[in-house]
């Protein structure tokens, strides 16, 4: 699944913009994408894609950023797209995958690329969570922060004064004694998170095999959770329950008898909204089904089954007590659920992270860089400005 080692086709991409490999030294050749390379001596920005995505997914940032002056570069990450050298299957070792190997990768990549100071990362989806773990650990390096739909709630924290509490003081969680798993089961409807799903020894194939066609899956997957899809009216949820948490579209809570590509089939757009799409037109759209339908979705889903497993997530634990403090903006679409689907975690962003800036661009929904670039560019360039002036 691995054997793609060639660069983009030139006709895939807007001038001035160059694919190609670089070794980021942590045991993967890492293909990019990368605008502002002919000059030397830019300071570097580094624009990281989530879950179902590709270095693709940032084409619209690559050139209004190196206008201002920047080198930027938008990988592949670890188990995606044209980058090779990580472990394939379900069967793998997780270890590879976790958000630490996968920050090791980008301070890999960075070196490598001959840079010690890097001016932002700048992450969205899965990436968001990644690139705030690169300013947390190596302030030194990644000196500013953008991140885009997904909340930053803090790394997870070590409980704190326990060893002297009786057992009267300790609290105790009912909610505890069940699963999520479990306690999503039990509505009614029973649902299930995708996350949980995405995690799961079937959903590969279950993709794979998706009775509309890889393409179709992914069109219908990136219209329910965009601006388009009219219903999508996201708001912070109002309690931690699942009578809440059921509130959210079945593309992140889904129905629990459905797989994920019969879920989207509730979202397929009509051929005429299809061919109205401005922001992901059918040949552009073909770059992702092409690239998944040669890797397959199990590279990306395996960090996903980090991030699901305590035993991999609360490795960086080990940064109880640290916060970042680097300079921070946060830029979402007004429509977009990711702010909001888990409970609490945006309003733990806003008092963790104290130098915060934080925009929601009105008409966009999960994949804000695309559908709205112009605006997402202009907060961006707006932002690196300012941070510029600071240091």
């Amino acid at each position: 699944m691995q054997t793609q080692n060639n660069a983009y086709e030139t006709d895939t991409l807007d001038p001035g913009i160059r694919s190609r490999f670089v070794n980021n030294n942590n045991g993967l050749k890492v293909h990019v994408l990368e605008a502002g390379f002919e000059t030397k001596d830019r300071p570097l920005v580094i624009l990281l894609h989530g879950h179902p995505e590709l270095a693709y997914r940032r084409r619209k940032q690559l050139i209004p950023l190196a206008e201002q002056g920047y080198h930027v570069i938008a990988p592949d990450l670890r188990g995606s797209g044209r980058t090779t050298g990580w472990e394939e299957g379900f069967d793998c070792d997780l270890e590879n995958f976790t958000l630490y190997n996968n920050a090791r990768d980008i301070i890999g990549l960075a070196y490598a690329l001959g840079y010690k100071s890097v001016a932002a990362v700048v992450g969205h989806d899965f990436g968001s969570p990644l690139a705030a773990l690169c300013t947390l650990i190596r302030p030194d390096i990644f000196t500013s922060l953008i991140i885009m739909s997904t909340p930053w709630p803090g790394s997870p924290q070590f409980p704190f004064n326990t060893a002297n509490l009786t057992d009267d003081e300790k609290q105790y969680d009912p909610t505890l004694t069940k699963s999520m798993e479990d306690q999503l089961a039990s509505l009614s409807p029973p649902r299930k998170h995708y996350q949980m799903y995405f995690s799961s020894k079937e959903a590969n194939d279950e993709i794979m095999n998706a009775p509309q066609g890889i393409h179709d899956f992914m069109r219908a997957y990136n219209h329910a959770k965009s601006g388009d899809w009219l219903e999508n009216s996201p708001h912070p949820l109002q309690a931690k329950s699942l009578e809440e948490f059921a509130k959210i579209p079945t593309y992140y809570v889904m129905d629990f008898n459905k797989t994920m590509p019969e879920q989207v089939m509730d979202y397929m757009p009509s051929k005429e909204e299809i061919a109205a799409c401005e922001w992901l037109p059918d040949n552009e759209l073909q770059v992702f089904s092409n690239e998944f339908e040669r890797t397959q979705f199990q590279g990306t889903m395996n960090s996903y089954r980090c991030a699901t497993n305590p035993k991999f997530f609360d490795a960086i634990k080990a940064y109880t007590g640290k916060n970042i403090e680097v300079p921070v903006t946060f830029i979402a679409g007004a429509k977009d659920w990711g702010p909001y689907q888990s409970y609490g975690n945006f309003e733990a962003m806003k008092a963790t992270l104290p130098i915060l800036d934080i925009h929601f661009v009105e008409g966009a929904g999960h994949w804000v860089q695309q559908e709205k670039p112009e605006q997402v560019n202009k907060i961006m360039i707006d932002f690196l400005a300012k941070t510029k002036k600071r240091n």
